[in-house]
Parts: C-alpha cells; structure tokens; sequence
C-alpha cells in the first residue's frame, strides 16, 4: 500500500508526519508539495531506514500521486487550491479510479467540497471532506478534530482510521460537504471569541489589571473560552502561545479572514443574520492586508487592538 499526501504546509506538514509514523510499517509514501525545500526536509528526516531507504517517495505533480497511492489526504490553503490540485492540469482528478480513497482536510467552500466528491464519485472514488481544528499545536500532538462529510457511514468507516493517526476526535457530520458546515460555523465563532478576549485583556490592561491574574479570573469565570483559556492572546500570559512568540508560527491572519469570509458567504446564501461575524471579518481583513500583520498569527488581533487604540 502507498498513502499520498499533498499539502505540507503549517498543519499539512506535522498531520503528514503523523500519518507516516502511524503507517511506516504498512505502507509506502508519496507527497507532494509546491514548496520543494519541505519536501526535501521531509524525504531527509523519514527515509532513515537502512533496508527501505525509498519508503518516501517526492512526486512531481500531483497526478504522479494519484498514479501511485490508493489512500491520499490534501491539505489545502483555500477553494482555489483545491481546484487547481484536483482539477488544473496534472490534477489528481486524471489518476483517480475506484480504487481510491481521497480525503480533503482543506477549508473550502461547501459547494467546492461537494462539486469535488461528485466528480470523485462519478470515478468510482470515496470522496471524504475532513476539514480540521485544533491549530498547528494539535496538528503537531496528533489531537485534531476532524469534521468529516461523506456520502455514506460506510466511506467513513473507511478513512477513519487514517483519520486517526492525525487526530483525536474524528466526528461523522452527515453527507459529503457537511464537514465544511461545521467548520466554518465553528472558525467564525473562533474568529469572533478570539477579537472578543483581545478587547477584553487590552481594556483590562490598560486598567492597570496584571494580564495573568486577569486570564485566570476569566478562565474560572462565566467568560471562559478558548481564546482566554488555551490560547490567550495577551503575551506572556501562556508560555507556549503564539502571542509569547511573538505571533508567529500558528494560525495565519489570511487563513482567518478566509474561513470568515466563507461563512460571511454562506450567511448570504441562506439568508442568516451573522452581525458580529461580518465584523469580525472585516478586522481580519484589514489585518490581513497590513505588511505588519500578514503573516502573523490571528491572535495578533490582540496587538493590532492596542495599537489602534492609541
């Protein structure tokens, strides 16, 4: 058996790894990657055993990958990407047959997700979206949640225990594009929770509150959340944060304003009321279009929030 894998970026990279560990010694592996210095990191730190020194494989396109594994996981920035990887020329859709399983753990619009498994279907492919949550720590510890869609339980079944080498908490949401439903509904919660708790230690801050004392008081209190609690955003409040890093690392500023402006999108579509949800996209746009912010994590809200305070 070979397992593919296209897409080692922040998370793609560290679920890539998980999933090799958790199969070395059941199957081969094939990635690709647009970024050749990851892919080369890659094949230098997994093709260490002596007798197999080709357990990792470095395709060429991802058409070579759908060639050579039956099992193949993407993970994509955005619809766009996904398009090309499954559509563009030396696609994965021109290599696929009913042989495969094809697991997409991209944030996408739900129409792409679901035009995605109808054209994989159609090829005698299971088609899964499993987008995730749990940020680039769960991706690294292997705890993420993935929110899976799939046309039946019976393709579920199927991909969750690879599923299971990258995450903790695999959750079956229905047909196949309801993995992104949940996804989006819970990025725009995330998005809006994290500029609340931003506001919130800012102004506490400012007040002369010493910002851990302050984090613990909400954390065992009726505000507690997991923008307070697990990745607070005030620097020096958490040791590992992303915030104490300097914002770096993490979940980028882009990638926020893009799953916001999905469920911006699905809230036109269905003729939802999302008040708080525009605005919070809207500030992570803004963020997103500063030099100073574009590639910081999106609890930089934080920081952007005190300098504009001025």
């Amino acid at each position: 058996m070979r397992i593919g894998f296209v897409g080692l970026g922040n998370m793609g990279l560290p679920m890539a790894t998980n999933l090799f560990n958790g199969f070395k010694n059941e199957a081969d592996f094939i990635i690709y990657d647009i970024n050749q210095t990851t892919t080369s990191n890659f094949l230098k730190d997994h093709n260490t055993d002596a007798n197999n020194k080709d357990k990792v494989k470095v395709a060429k396109s991802p058409l070579e990958v759908a060639k050579e594994a039956t099992v193949i996981v993407t993970m994509l920035p955005a619809s766009q990407h996904v398009e090309s990887v499954y559509f563009g020329k030396d696609g994965l859709l021109e290599g696929l047959g009913e042989n495969h399983l094809v697991v997409d753990a991209s944030t996408i619009d739900q129409s792409m997700a679901t035009r995605v498994a109808k054209v994989l279907q159609e090829k005698g492919a299971k088609a899964v979206d499993a987008p995730v949550s749990g940020g680039t720590g769960g991706a690294q510890a292997g705890t993420l949640t993935f929110m899976v869609g799939s046309r039946s339980t019976e393709d579920f079944d199927v991909a969750k225990p690879y599923l299971e080498k990258m995450g903790k908490n695999i959750v079956y949401c229905g047909t196949n594009g309801n993995g992104q439903v949940a996804k989006i509904c819970n990025n725009m919660l995330l998005g809006i929770s994290m500029i609340a708790t931003s506001e919130t230690m800012n102004l506490g801050v400012r007040m002369g509150m010493d910002p851990k004392l302050l984090a613990g008081i909400l954390n065992t209190s009726s505000g507690r959340c997991w923008s307070s609690e697990v990745y607070n955003p005030c620097p020096g409040v958490l040791e590992n944060s992303a915030a104490t890093r300097g914002y770096t690392g993490g979940f980028g500023m882009p990638l926020m304003a893009k799953d916001l402006r999905l469920a911006v999108n699905a809230a036109v579509d269905t003729k939802s009321t999302v008040m708080l949800g525009a605005l919070a996209q809207q500030l992570y746009n803004q963020m997103a279009a500063n030099k100073e912010f574009e590639h910081l994590d999106f609890s930089a809200a934080y920081k952007w929030l005190a300098e504009n305070s001025k």
